[in-house]
C-alpha cells in the first residue's frame, strides 16, 4: 500500500526509509579510505538500501550514502506516494511548483547551533570525509552538499551543489563550472575587490539537496522551490557570521568566505559522467572556501554521495528534477501535443526522450528543437529522441523499438553544432569543452505520409476481458 511521508530534516527522511525497509545500518568497522565508497557503489549497483555507516574507522560520526537510488526513496524524498513512477513524480513536481513559490521562514535558532566550532577548534579532518575513488585528488567533505551564496546587488540567494575537497583543516576547494550561479556571484565580488561570504550545508532536508543539484532558473532561489514542494516554508536562520540564511535543522554548516583571487589546485574527482575530471595542469585552478566557523547538531550525520558512474543519488535526482523541468518548460513554450518526457538516469543529463502526438508536418522537429532550447536542455543535453504518442517517454524497450523500426537515420537525424557544452563532457577534448554538438533523433512516423505502416494493436474488448479474468488463468498479479 502506498504511503506518503512528511518530515523536515534528514533524520525524518531516514526514519521514513527505515519504516519502508529502504534503510540499513552498517555496524562493522569500515575505512573511510575507499572501502566505504566501494561498499556503497556495489550496493547501489545491486539496487540496495540507503546505508548508514555507524562505525567509520577512527571516527564517531556516521556517514550516509545511497540515499536516493530507488524510486521508492525518491518518492519519500519528495513527500509523494511511494508507488509513484519517476514520470509521475516529475509531473507532480511541476504541479506543486506551478502553484507558487514559498519563501523560507526566518527563525531565531535551530538544532544546527547545538555545537559551534571556531578558532583552533576548526578542523574538518575531525569528520570522516571519504576518499571515494583511487585517482581522486583527496578526500571530499562535500558531495551531497549545498553552497549558499548571495548576489551582492540583488540579494538573490542561491543554493548550488559543487563538489568540495578537503585541502586543509580549514580550507575546502570548490568546483565552480562556467555559467553556474555561484560563479556569477563570485565574479561580482571580484569586481568589488571583496571576498564572498559562503556557507556549505551538509545533511539537511533532502528536498533542498534535490533543488540545489538541479538546473534552476536565473534569479530563482532553491529555498523558494523547496518550500513549494514541501507546501510550507523552509525554516532558516540568518547567520550572524555571513548574513546568509542557513537551514535551521541541518547536520553541518561550514561557514566562511571565498577570495576570488585565491585559486588552488583541486581534484581529480570521479564525476557523475563516469570519468575523472579536474586533472592536474589540465584544468583551471579553483576557488576555495576559507572556513571561519563550523556548526553541527549533536551526533551529526555526514551525508555523502558516491557520484561516479550511474546510477547513483545524483543521477536519480536528475530524473525527477530535469524531467519535471523539461516537461514544464515545454508546456510553458506552448508546444502542442506533448504527452510525456523522460531523462533516463543512465543517460546522466546528456539524453532526453519526448513523446508527442503529431498535429502538423515538422511537429516532431519542432519538439526536438524546443527541448534543446529550454533552460533545462540548453546546458549539457546532447541528444533528444522524439517518439510518437503511442510510446511513453519512460518506456525504454518501446523507445529502443522505435529507434529500430521507425527511425530512418538519413532523414531522422539533425545535427546542431557550436552549442553550449559542459566542461565535464568526456566526449570532448579537455581543452575544447566550452561548446559541442547536439542531435535530434526523430523516430516518429512522418505526419504527412499518406500511406503509413499499420501498427499491430490488441483488440481492446478482448484485452479488457482478459484482464478481468487474469487471476483465473493462474497469475498472481
Amino acid at each position: 500500500m502506498a504511503t506518503t511521508y512528511d518530515y523536515d530534516d534528514l533524520r525524518g527522511f531516514l526514519e521514513a526509509c527505515e519504516k519502508e525497509g529502504e534503510f540499513m545500518r552498517v555496524k562493522a568497522e569500515v575505512d573511510w579510505n575507499l572501502e566505504l565508497s566501494h561498499i556503497s557503489k556495489i550496493n547501489e549497483e545491486r539496487g540496495g538500501p540507503a546505508l548508514l555507516f555507524e562505525n567509520v574507522k577512527g571516527y564517531s560520526t556516521p556517514v550516509l550514502t545511497g540515499a536516493f537510488t530507488t524510486p521508492k526513496r525518491l518518492a519519500i524524498l519528495f513527500g509523494m506516494p511511494t508507488d509513484y513512477s519517476m514520470f509521475d513524480m516529475a509531473v507532480e513536481y511541476t504541479k506543486l511548483i506551478g502553484k507558487g513559490l514559498i519563501p523560507p521562514k526566518e527563525v531565531d535558532s535551530g538544532p544546527v547551533f547545538e555545537n559551534i566550532l571556531e578558532g583552533d577548534k576548526i578542523d574538518l579532518f575531525n569528520f570522516p570525509a571519504p576518499h571515494f575513488y583511487p585517482l581522486d585528488g583527496g578526500r571530499y567533505f562535500g558531495t551531497a552538499v549545498s553552497l549558499v551564496t548571495k548576489d551582492p546587488d540583488t540579494g538573490w540567494v542561491n543554493l548550488g551543489t559543487y563538489r568540495m575537497q578537503l585541502l586543509g583543516k580549514d580550507v575546502l576547494g570548490a568546483q565552480f563550472v562556467k555559467g553556474k550561479h555561484a560563479l556569477m556571484h563570485l565574479n561580482k565580488y571580484k569586481k568589488m575587490k571583496k571576498k564572498m561570504p559562503a556557507a556549505a550545508i551538509v545533511g539537511f532536508d533532502p528536498i533542498l539537496f534535490a533543488m540545489s543539484s538541479s538546473q534552476i532558473g536565473f534569479q530563482m532561489s532553491e529555498y523558494d522551490l523547496a518550500g513549494a514542494l514541501r507546501k510550507r516554508p523552509i525554516e532558516v536562520v540568518k547567520s550572524d557570521l555571513t548574513g546568509l540564511p542557513i537551514p535551521a535543522r541541518a547536520e553541518f554548516v561550514v561557514e566562511g568566505e571565498i577570495d576570488p583571487d585565491d585559486l588552488r589546485e583541486e581534484g581529480p574527482f570521479g564525476e557523475y559522467t563516469g570519468y575523472y575530471s579536474g586533472l592536474k595542469a589540465e584544468e583551471w585552478p579553483k576557488p576555495c572556501l576559507q572556513v571561519k566557523r563550523i556548526l553541527h547538531r549533536n551526533n551529526p550525520i555526514l551525508h555523502a554521495t558516491t557520484v561516479g558512474k550511474p546510477v547513483t543519488d545524483t543521477h536519480m535526482l536528475g530524473v525527477v528534477t530535469r524531467t519535471g523541468a523539461l516537461w514544464n518548460e515545454l508546456l510553458e513554450m506552448r508546444v502542442p501535443g506533448i504527452k510525456s518526457v523522460y531523462y533516463p538516469p543512465e543517460a546522466i543529463r546528456y539524453l532526453a526522450i519526448v513523446s508527442v502526438e503529431q498535429m502538423y508536418p515538422g511537429h516532431a522537429m519542432h519538439v526536438g528543437m524546443a527541448a534543446h532550447s529550454t533552460t533545462t536542455g540548453h546546458y549539457g543535453l546532447k541528444t533528444v529522441i522524439v517518439v510518437d504518442s503511442d510510446i511513453r517517454a519512460d518506456d525504454i524497450p518501446r523507445v529502443i523499438w522505435a529507434m529500430s523500426a521507425r527511425y530512418n537515420p538519413a532523414t531522422g537525424t539533425t545535427l546542431i553544432d557550436h552549442a553550449r557544452s559542459t566542461p565535464l563532457d568526456p566526449s570532448l577534448p579537455i581543452n575544447a569543452r566550452d561548446t559541442g554538438s547536439k542531435v535530434i533523433i526523430n523516430t516518429c512516423i512522418p505526419y504527412e505520409w499518406k500511406d503509413k505502416p499499420i501498427d499491430i494493436a490488441l483488440d481492446e474488448d478482448v484485452k479488457t476481458m482478459v484482464l478481468k479474468r487474469w487471476k483465473e488463468y493462474g497469475f498472481q498479479s
